[in-house]
């Protein structure tokens, strides 16, 4: 047995409010080993984060810690210490140093005002003796590992290439201004991925014993996810550190950890070992996390549901009693039924047409003339059959939410047509703009954000419906937004709440009534499950499905996600710098990608399945 460095015992955390308290934690208990990954699986508000808090000494009051122990064996001494007990100023010698932990959003976890050498240095020098200049060596060292930066020798190696002539002591100084010209970049140049890069080499840089990740992959592509998981393991392995992964994802958790523990409302239902959780899971919970994830391999009508297994009642105590249910599997679509539809959408003329579209953005010169042109769309051609659902995947920078925005004129194209009805679009302005704008709407990929957060949500979903004179009276139209809310599972009392007293996937199903408000003909759904727990994301995934054959809908269905745009879709493109690599069937696509680049995003993506699990047990014995 390795040594356990980490030790949780019944641990309790309350958030005290007006008149009722919050049991975020209920009793929780695990522990951690030396080089081993502890998975921590969970909806949005189970208790994931708030743990991994509690261990920091990061809790924001009101939070406070009730009940339990924290045991931790600190690398100084090899003595225990009971986190909870210690002082914050002691805590604040192993936060950092001892345990570190990369956050969720590396952009709000990184200060814009600060270069990235300041801020990796200033954690350094916090936790080591060592001055400026070899805090700038450790941080450049950090970068390298987490292949942010090069190797020396593949500096040197670029440079030879550009000129085989250069003297050695030339080349040593290209190689250290470089390595400098890394430090001195500022959070906004970078990308997502390069970002969680600098906060990983931040976390490793003074060699914890522990590393806590929470949800550090959720903001990423498939592929820079696959990327980010691999280099976490071999940072894992290297430095024999034990990890701490938080996610809501159970496909995520089954690629990287060795322990799993699932949390429901502030309790572990269930623990074991990865290949015991994937392939025996025992609690209707977990078997619901499992189950609700789409897949590539199977095509059901609808997915299901945590609450197709379990039901969830809370006594006046606050006791949770849970319900186990067996579901009725879901039907699966047939190849018979896949190839009539698609037959029966070739023998409609196009409901939009899309002809060399072409959309750049200017980089300016230095005298603030335009040099040329970022072109986020080159060249794009495609159609769209009435009641169809195309898909449209690629990674981040790819082109697709700004040639989303660009067939609804939310940005103005360079070049191209867009026929939508047989009307050239491309140049509509004024009132027949506003009128297109009827029969074609968004569902955009934040519901926070796309919601007024000082506007009742009753109002919110009126908005349209005044803007286009639709509805006699104010009565009518409160009817007609009480119908839109109740279509999309929620009640009609909703009309007169704010958007911050909803859940996230309770959001989108709100940003859904107001883009049906219309009733429009044609949808973008604009990475609109991205953001949510894969539990909510499979509800949101059926809903529209619903509204789809009801309401004859035809959705552009965008997603870095290639396993939930096959489930959505009938056929996909694929695109890649603003070009449409690859098109085709949704099962043509998964089953023969002819591009590399399209293997590469169905390669990426996390199955959670039991045989894959058990093939990486295999491969690490």
């Amino acid at each position: 047995m390795r040594e356990t460095v980490l030790e949780v015992r019944n641990l309790q955390v309350e958030f005290p409010g007006d008149g009722n308290t919050v049991r975020a934690l209920d009793g929780i208990s695990f522990g951690l080993h030396r080089g081993e990954t502890l998975g921590i699986v969970g909806e949005s508000g189970s208790g994931k984060s708030v743990t991994a808090l509690a261990v920091m000494g990061l809790l924001q009051s009101p939070g406070i810690v009730t009940g339990g122990e924290i045991w931790f064996r600190s690398q100084e001494n090899g003595n225990a210490i009971d986190l909870v007990k210690l002082p914050p100023q002691q805590m604040q010698l192993h936060r950092g140093g001892d345990i570190a932990m990369i956050f969720q959003e590396p952009m709000s976890s990184l200060n814009p005002v600060y270069n990235i050498g300041f801020q990796l240095t200033e954690a350094i020098m916090r936790h080591q003796n060592v001055s400026a200049a070899q805090a700038r060596q450790i941080a450049i060292a950090g970068l390298q590992e987490v292949k942010l930066l090069p190797s020396d020798e593949e500096i040197q190696q670029q440079y030879i290439e550009t000129s085989s002539k250069l003297e050695p002591s030339k080349l040593a100084q290209l190689v250290k201004e470089h390595k400098e010209a890394m430090l001195e970049r500022y959070p906004h140049e970078l990308s997502g991925g390069q970002l969680q890069r600098v906060m990983i080499a931040m976390a490793i840089s003074c060699n914890p014993l522990i590393l806590i990740a929470d949800e550090p992959t959720t903001a990423l592509d498939v592929t820079v996810q696959a990327t980010i998981l691999d280099l976490l393991r071999e940072l894992q392995q290297s430095r024999d550190m034990a990890m701490i992964f938080i996610t809501h994802d159970l496909g995520l958790i089954s690629e990287i950890a060795d322990e799993v523990a699932v949390m429901y409302k502030g309790k572990v239902v269930e623990s074991g070992t990865s290949r015991q959780i994937f392939s025996s899971p025992q609690h209707p919970y977990t078997k619901g996390l499992i189950a609700c994830r789409p897949t590539l391999n199977r095509r059901p009508q609808k997915l299901l549901t945590v609450s197709d297994y379990m039901s969830a009642e809370e006594t006046a105590t606050g006791q949770v009693i849970i319900q186990a249910k067996e579901p009725a599997q879901p039907t699966e679509v047939t190849t018979e039924e896949i190839a009539a539809r698609l037959a029966n959408f070739n023998k409609k003329e196009p409901l939009l047409q899309i002809r060399n579209l072409k959309v750049g953005f200017p980089v300016r010169g230095v005298f603030g003339g335009t040099k040329r042109y970022n072109m986020a769309v080159n060249g794009v051609s495609f159609d769209v059959k009435p009641g169809e659902t195309l898909g449209l995947v690629g990674e981040s920078g790819c082109g697709k939410t700004t040639l989303g925005r660009t067939l609804l004129r939310l940005i103005e194209p360079m070049g191209g047509q867009i026929i939508f009805e047989k009307q050239d679009i491309t140049s509509l302005k004024g009132e027949p703009l506003q009128k297109l704008r009827r029969e074609m709407q968004i569902v955009f990929q934040n519901p926070f954000s796309s919601l007024d957060p000082r506007m009742k949500v009753g109002d919110a979903v009126m908005e349209p419906l005044l803007i286009h004179g639709v509805g006699k009276t104010k009565q009518q139209r409160r009817q007609r937004v009480a119908e839109l809310l109740e279509r999309v599972g929620l009640s009609a009392d909703a009309i007169n709440r704010y958007p911050h007293q909803f859940s996230g996937g309770q959001r989108q199903r709100i940003c859904i009534a107001r883009s049906l408000a219309l009733n429009p003909k044609f949808i973008i759904c604009d990475e609109s499950v991205s953001a949510l727990d894969v539990s909510v994301q499979a509800q949101v995934l059926n809903l529209l499905k619903e509204l789809q054959s009801d309401f004859q809908l035809t959705y552009i269905f965008i997603s870095h996600d290639l396993s939930v745009v096959k489930f959505m879709s009938d056929r996909i493109l694929v695109m890649n710098r603003g070009q449409i690599v690859e098109e085709g069937t949704a099962e043509s696509i998964y089953q023969e990608p002819k591009e590399e680049y399209t293997q590469k995003l169905i390669a990426a993506i996390p199955t959670g399945s039991a045989e894959r699990v058990r093939n990486r047990h295999l491969r690490a014995l």
